[in-house]
């Protein structure tokens, strides 16, 4: 029994040492990109040119995807249909193609 276990215990451990890493997140990214920056600093003046950087990138990001249409079909769809209220036809087709076209 204690063979068996031991067998399992090692073929799980090897399992997971050969398991693909996964990549890092786009904030995990961020905050080591922000590390490397700020190198060499420590305590508080470290924390607080972390917090900087961290939220430099965030307000940009967040009004460059204000103008764009969400990114599945279904809500391109949706809010292009809504920018393109009120027109008809040969037109709106025209205006949908485009919109959803960016």
């Amino acid at each position: 029994m204690y063979k068996l276990i031991t067998a399992v215990a090692l073929t799980l451990f090897a399992c997971g040492a050969y398991a693909e890493e996964k990549a890092p997140t786009p904030q995990q990214s961020k905050m080591a990109a922000c590390s490397k920056e700020n190198k060499g600093l420590k305590g508080d003046e470290f924390k607080k040119a972390q917090k900087e950087c961290m939220s430099k990138e965030a307000p940009a990001k967040a009004a460059a995807g204000a103008d764009k249409p969400a990114g599945n079909q279904k809500d391109k769809m949706a809010n292009c249909s809504k920018e393109n209220k009120g027109l008809k036809g040969e037109e709106f087709k025209k205006a949908q193609k485009e919109c959803l076209s960016k």
